[in-house]
């Protein structure tokens, strides 16, 4: 699938719109338009309610340690500035940019990619940030400009090796930059905070100073306390919040995968450090199959496990779970959810301080005069367990998924091209999203056949009824088969179309999105055969 038509297809249809589009939009930020809201609503609605609403604490889940429960928060996005030091974001959040001398552009570092090109006698490396199936396009059209080349001389550029980043390129003063027109324009890499500043009250000096949350997590870790205090819930439980983040991308790019506000689908599990890393493993497991319960199933998704060398000493195990993206270079996955054992670290750093991950044992990081960097809360975030009477801090799992990348992934799953008849039989291309029911935009359409001879009011009744279910949709404008194909690119399941025969035997036609099978239903029972299908 060539990610230029789910693009176009997303704006033409309503999934997707850049925001402030009519002022020229502003970078790294998307509104989701009739369609994508009711998508990613969904989205979010599966996750609340598979991982927390419908739980059942008195039951055993498969491949549980033991039972448990789960409860919901609901965090500030500003939250106290003592939070995001405590917890690193203030002092370790950052990415390193480069700056470009001639063109005044800002680039992420790890974001930059190119080839080594030779002509003329001189090697240089021509540095891209093209979409991945443009990148050749762009590398050469720099290089026969740099060499003062003509297109119908590209078979005098020489290209050495394969597309490489730039983080491993050192002799920087043959780079030829994104943007640039001479070499060595590049700066050296710093260090840029990721997180958005803000001022609370009238103060508008550092006093004043707030950030945005970068996460929801850390608005779960400071209310655990709240949580045992004021809920009967005992260790293993976990808490669950969805919740708008930001981070001030250096570049954003690849549409909504990469953006500076988003929504994270996070889950902070508690536990006894004697059985945390099996709920490391039950997490792990239960949200890959997560994703392929809703349909990303095939061999673009992948779990994969942090090799010893990526993982903190405090932590036993991290998985990603990552999607083959079609703006990604061949073989190369994208970052869906993380699942991370953290230990003690998050809890220990707000009640002390902030601890330095390099130690072993975890101890406070120290400034230069040997005082604690960022003092913590000073509150006991331990746990007594009232049966046993033991006293310890819970170890922590943490499944962090990305609602936006969530959304993306569906989006870009569902995308299918096929051949179908329309309404004279003839083979045409279609246009077909094939997404889960459970979270398709509109589950059902309801169309009457013509605009006459009672169908319209036999058709308007039932889509009334039809509404209790979820979002449906009424359509009789146009032949019935630009009607079927428009509610194919919508993605939606199921389409019910009250014809000639509905006036004499009360049955309707039920079309299968994807089989394009075509069954009669008795019009009173219409209502339960959908909601049936969409389980």
């Amino acid at each position: 699938m060539e990610m230029d038509k789910l693009v176009s297809l997303c704006k033409r249809r309503g999934f997707l719109f850049q925001s402030s589009e009519i002022y020229g939009g502003i970078n790294g930020f998307w509104d989701y338009g009739p369609l994508g809201v009711e998508l990613k609503r969904n989205v979010k609605d599966a996750w609340w309610r598979d991982m927390i609403g419908s739980h059942n604490e008195l039951l055993q889940s498969p491949g549980a340690p033991s039972t448990h429960e789960m409860v919901g928060l609901d965090c500030t996005i500003i939250m106290h500035p003592q939070v995001w030091k405590c917890s690193g974001h203030y002092d370790l959040f950052h990415d390193y940019m480069v700056d470009c001398r001639e063109s005044n552009k800002r680039y992420r570092h790890d974001q930059i990619r190119g080839r080594w090109v030779e002509a003329k006698n001189q090697k240089i490396f021509v540095a891209t940030m093209a979409p991945v199936g443009q990148e050749q396009d762009d590398v050469q059209r720099k290089a026969l400009k740099f060499f003062h080349l003509r297109a119908k001389n590209a078979d005098d550029l020489k290209w050495v090796g394969d597309f490489v980043d730039l983080i491993g390129i050192e002799q920087v003063e043959q780079v030829l930059a994104p943007d640039a027109k001479t070499l060595g324009t590049l700066t050296e890499p710093r260090e840029f905070n990721l997180m958005f500043k803000t001022y609370i009250g009238a103060l508008s000096g550092e006093e004043g100073a707030a950030q945005l949350r970068p996460e929801t997590a850390q608005g779960i870790f400071v209310n655990f306390k709240n949580i045992v205090d004021s809920t009967r819930v005992r260790i293993p439980f976990g808490v669950g919040q969805i919740g708008k983040s930001f981070r001030n991308e250096i570049t954003p790019r690849n549409y909504t995968f990469r953006s500076r506000e988003f929504e994270q689908m996070e889950i902070e599990f508690f536990c006894h450090p004697d059985t945390s890393h099996k709920w490391y493993q039950y997490w792990r497991d239960r949200r890959f199959r997560w994703y392929t319960e809703l349909g990303l199933a095939g061999e673009r998704l992948q779990l994969r496990d942090h090799h010893a060398d990526e993982l903190s000493h405090y932590s036993t195990g991290t998985a990603d779970i990552e999607y083959a993206f079609p703006f990604l270079p061949e073989g190369e996955y994208g970052e869906l959810e993380g699942i991370a054992h953290r230990g003690d670290f998050d809890l220990r750093s707000h009640m002390e301080g902030k601890l330095d991950p390099n130690t072993n044992p975890l101890e406070l990081e120290k400034d230069e005069h040997g005082k604690p960097r960022w003092r913590g809360s000073g509150k006991d975030l331990s746990y007594r367990d009232d049966l046993s009477g033991e006293r310890y801090i819970p170890h922590v799992i943490e499944p962090s998924a990305g609602a936006d990348r969530a959304t993306l992934a569906f989006l870009c799953e569902a995308y299918t091209e096929d051949q179908a008849p329309d309404e004279k039989g003839n083979l045409q291309t279609r246009v077909v999203m094939k997404l889960h029911p459970r979270i398709a935009p509109v589950k059902a359409a309801v169309f009457p056949l013509v605009k006459k001879d009672g169908m319209p009011e036999v058709a308007k009744e039932l889509y009334g009824e039809l509404k209790a279910i979820g979002n449906v949709f009424y359509d009789e404008k146009g032949a019935v088969g630009r009607r079927y194909r428009r509610q194919d690119e919508a993605g939606t399941p199921y389409c019910i179309t009250v014809d000639g025969q509905s006036l004499k035997d009360k049955t309707v036609t039920i079309r299968d999105r994807d089989t394009l099978e075509q069954t009669r239903v008795k019009i009173e029972d219409c209502v339960e055969e959908i909601k049936q299908r969409l389980q």
